[in-house]
């Protein structure tokens, strides 16, 4: 008669308790074991907050369209959101041979009637017919482009009355006298300073539009800085 071995009784540390394993193998913890230690959990940076970068445009403007489209490319790689408002070539040329009426009073009452959003949408209708399309800026092309934002095209009606210039008047200086009279479109307010351009062509895109704008911020903020220009050498390019 061989001999009868007692096994000796395994004692489990305190701690983690385990199950036995199930068909597939593998350790399984009981409800009631310690947690393991994930360590501490990260903390999240909060949002940056955003600058607000105003910009003022005529729609019949290649260089303002040029410099709004390099703004939403810096809105991709920097915390700032552009608000669109709009002035009047027709006003700031009032003495000369350029007019253009019906555009900014259209653009000036998608503003009103339907908010910043909708004047940001109806601009980029607008500026792509007329710009990259070469579509001639006419009635037909105004119901056009309140068309594809979802407005209707009878607001196109209000081109062809001044009722309501005197607020358009105040939009454009709202934009232009803290820049002076002496320049044109486009004019961009931000961090409390004003001023014209950049004309540019074409639109940088990318970190390239990031670069250039903390450029330009950081030039604009100086109080005496006034001006840096050399002679323009290209048409408006389009992408």
């Amino acid at each position: 008669m061989g001999k009868v071995v007692k096994k000796k009784s395994k004692h489990k540390k305190p701690g983690a308790a385990s199950s036995p394993s199930p068909a597939g193998g593998g350790t399984v913890i009981s409800p009631d074991a310690a947690p393991a230690d994930v360590g501490t959990p990260s903390s999240v940076a909060p949002p940056e907050e955003l600058t607000t970068v105003d910009l003022w445009f005529d729609p019949q403007c290649p260089w303002a369209w040029l410099t709004s489209r390099w703004m939403l490319e810096v809105e991709k790689v920097r915390p700032v959101k552009t608000q669109f408002h709009v002035m009047s070539l027709s006003i700031l040329n009032q003495d000369s041979e350029v007019r253009g009426w019906a555009p900014v009073r259209v653009a000036l009452a998608v503003e009103e009637q339907y908010g910043q959003e909708q004047l940001a949408a109806f601009y980029t209708a607008i500026g792509t017919r007329v710009h990259p399309r070469q579509e001639d800026l006419n009635r037909a092309t105004l119901e056009g482009a309140l068309s594809d934002v979802g407005l209707s095209p009878q607001l196109a009606d209000v081109g062809d009355t001044g009722d309501n210039d005197d607020a358009l008047r105040r939009s454009h200086h709202a934009g232009m006298d803290p820049v002076g009279m002496e320049v044109g479109t486009p004019v961009i307010h931000v961090n409390g300073v004003a001023f014209f351009g950049p004309v540019i062509t074409p639109r940088p895109t990318g970190e390239t539009a990031g670069r250039l704008y903390d450029a330009v911020v950081e030039m604009a903020s100086y109080p005496g800085f006034f001006e840096l220009k050399r002679t323009r050498t290209a048409d408006p390019i389009f992408d």
